[in-house]
Formats: structure tokens, sequence, C-alpha cells
């Protein structure tokens, strides 16, 4: 048997979630989307939070990949985020949130 090694208290605690819209989109076709990304990702380092979303196009499915100090998935983002798919008509599936224990993903910077 293997023993943990203590966590690390300066060590946030990350979780990841991903939206699945079908059909799928290209980012550019999902502006209002990108734009709820950016304003989250830029209130979350004001805030010293963790939340980052990322957009991925695959052919059969687009999606929306979450990293955020925490697990819950009725946050106001959320709900912006739902409400831009209910607009644009597409249908989307919410995964569970799951524990990440890697160190927090850091702000992009745009030039």
């Amino acid at each position: 048997m293997t023993k943990r090694q203590p966590t690390d208290p300066s060590k946030k605690s990350v979780w990841a979630y991903a939206y699945q819209i079908e059909p799928p989109r290209t980012p550019n076709r999902l502006g209002s989307v990108e734009a709820i990304l950016e304003r989250e990702q830029k209130d979350a380092g004001a805030g010293s939070r963790t939340w980052q979303g990322r957009l991925v196009s695959e052919e059969h499915v687009t999606h929306i990949l979450v990293v955020s100090d925490s697990p819950a998935q009725d946050r106001e983002v959320n709900r912006r985020l739902e409400a831009a798919f209910r607009a644009m008509d597409l249908g989307f599936t919410l995964t569970a949130p799951m524990p990440v224990e890697e160190e927090p993903l850091r702000p992009r910077r745009h030039a």
C-alpha cells in the first residue's frame, strides 16, 4: 500500500468540468460565449480566484473546458453560458466536476 503525501495547505483545490455543445460550432460562431469566458477569467483574476474556460472545437462536438477553484456549477457564469446556448438554440450537456491535482492554470496574457 502506498502512503499519500500530506497535502500542501498553500495549494488551492482545483476542479475541472466541461460543457459539450452539439451540433459543433467554430469559435468564430460563438462570439457571445467567448465574451462570457473572457469576462469571467478577468473577474476571477482580479479577485484572486481560479477560473478559466477554453473552447475546444472537434469534428462532432465543441467543448468548453472549465478549470475552477470550486466544483459549484450553479454560479452566475454558468447561468450566463447556458442562457447564451439557449439563445443560439444549441444543445449542450455538462459533465460532473472532477478534482484536478495539478497546479492551477495561469491566465493567458494577450498581446
